[in-house]
């Protein structure tokens, strides 16, 4: 493993400087942002009190006012307009992933890709947000749903995709009408400034946009708790880990706002007897490892069929022993640093726990060098383990895979759906029946069930999220919109009678 880590700090200022985020916004703040490639401070950010964040939050409501107001293909052009901004800087703005993330330089690339790929939506959107016509059972009246902007839409995003949920969110609130406030991670906040600064460019060239329409706040956990208990913010969407949904989803309902939570998931793959091996490992050797294995949709478990859990077991374990380790901005690497010291004491802790329950660990160690010894890379980890113990059930967010043996296809359901959380899911199978049962009411109980590829990597154009402990939020394609709008159903009378519905007479004359 090679890193290279003085340059880093001077190739952050470069990069944000070339996006157009002033020093002062990185400079001389209480915010320490660290880059897990090294674990050194990049740069110190200035953070927001309570009363600015009240006032952003006013500033915010009153754009949507007059942003509700224009035309939603107009609004439509906005996003259009971001994307081939996100498209021209898609290279620096990567490259800024990768460096507060750790994720390898493709998958930085990929997720401002996934940006593009929204805006690209989303200005498609902003002509079709259309309702239905409604048969009416009464003589000359018309009977419609119309669709309006909701208002304020707040949103915190996790380190893991520190930009792609905000675009996420933001394209589709915007074309329909709503501004937005973005409280992104502490442990990411430096892309949150590079595309406020995008967005900020974009709106520039625009014209007539309304003072605070996309607003960002840096600050702590204080920040996020004041878009959750605003008044002023009908809808929050709010992506991290199941104990944060619990603290956030009570407090919404308490004030009958509207919750999209993006949460924990414990993501299972089924390998049944007529798997293609080859694909199947390919596809598993991604969605386990990816990402350094800090994925909402990262394989953490994987139910293997006892006729072919040898085969695939030695396969799996020759890529886990060969896969390149090292600093994600290099050519060949595949797997980047953990975020932070605490995520690798967790990853460790579980481990431990496996070795008690009879566990064959393969990897897991951590991979260190002199000149990094503030970050903490780590080679995956492949767990057998006997049967689904609780440790299996709670999702360690980490790259630990653990495998599974099964030996009918029910136990396999079972032992899939038989965890708390419900996010993603695959099988590999060229049997029809396992397949079409699978997605079928009896199969997988996710929100997002897959054959033959593997949990990570969603499109833009499917609807994203999960059931159960997962929070059964969706964000991204399909109708997801909808959440971001109030229906209204109307009915016309364009006769001169005035029949009640149900055959109700009420005859005052």
């Amino acid at each position: 493993m090679t890193t290279t880590s003085t340059s880093i700090k001077h190739e952050v200022e470069t990069i944000l400087t070339r996006l157009g985020v002033p020093t002062s916004a990185y400079t001389g703040g209480n915010l320490s942002s660290h880059t897990p490639l090294t674990g050194e401070v990049i740069a110190q950010l200035p953070t927001i009190n309570v009363s600015q964040a009240e006032k952003a939050i006013a500033q915010a409501r009153a754009a949507f006012l007059e942003w509700r107001t224009v035309p939603a293909p107009k609004r439509g052009e906005l996003v259009r307009l971001l994307g081939e901004e996100l498209r021209a800087n898609i290279e620096p703005l990567g490259r800024l992933v990768t460096i507060e993330t750790g994720k390898i330089l493709s998958e930085g690339l990929g997720e401002v890709q996934e940006m593009i790929d929204i805006c690209t939506f989303a200005a498609g959107l902003s002509r079709q947000l259309a309702g239905l016509t409604v048969p009416s059972e009464r003589a000359k009246h018309r009977m419609m749903e119309t669709w309006h902007p909701l208002g304020v839409v707040g949103i915190i995003s996790a380190f893991n995709f520190p930009v792609a949920v905000w675009s996420w969110n933001a394209a589709l609130a915007l074309v329909c009408g709503n501004s937005v406030v973005w409280k992104p991670s502490e442990k990411t906040p430096l892309t949150a400034l590079a595309t406020q600064a995008i967005f900020e460019r974009v709106a520039s060239k625009f014209g007539n946009i309304p003072a605070g329409l996309s607003t960002l706040l840096i600050g702590d956990a204080t920040v996020g708790q004041q878009l959750v208990d605003s008044p002023l913010i009908p809808l929050v969407s709010a992506t991290g880990s199941t104990a944060m949904g619990r603290a956030v989803g009570p407090r919404l309902a308490a004030r009958f706002a509207r919750a999209i939570l993006e949460l924990g998931g414990n993501n299972a793959a089924i390998v049944a007897p007529t798997a293609d091996l080859d694909l199947t490992l390919r596809a598993v050797a991604f969605s386990a490892m990816g990402t350094a294995g800090q994925r909402c949709t990262t394989l953490r478990r994987l139910i293997v069929h006892e006729s072919i859990y040898d085969k695939l077991l030695r396969q799996l374990k020759r890529v886990y022993g060969s896969v390149v380790i090292g600093d994600p901005r290099e050519p060949g690497t595949l797997i980047g640093p953990l975020i932070d010291e605490r995520s690798f004491h967790a990853m460790q802790k579980a481990l431990e726990v496996a070795r008690t329950v009879d566990a064959t660990i393969t990897g897991g160690d951590r991979v260190q060098q002199a000149d990094t010894p503030q970050a903490f890379y780590v080679r995956p980890a492949l767990v057998e383990v006997p049967q689904q113990t609780d440790l299996v059930k709670h999702e360690t967010f980490a790259p630990i895979l653990y495998v599974l043996k099964y030996s009918d296809f029910e136990e396999a359901i079972a032992l899939h759906n038989g965890v708390p959380q419900g996010l993603s899911s695959s099988i590999f199978t060229l049997n029809l029946q396992e397949a079409e049962r699978f997605l079928s009411a009896t199969g997988s109980d996710c929100g997002i069930a897959n054959v033959n590829i593997g949990t990570s990597g969603a499109e833009i154009g499917g609807a994203f999220g999960g059931e159960k402990e997962t929070g059964g939020g969706r964000e991204s394609g399909s109708d997801a919109w909808k959440q971001y709008m109030r229906r209204a159903t109307n009915t016309i009378n364009y006769g001169t009678d005035l029949p009640l519905a149900q055959g109700v007479s009420f005859d005052i004359s």
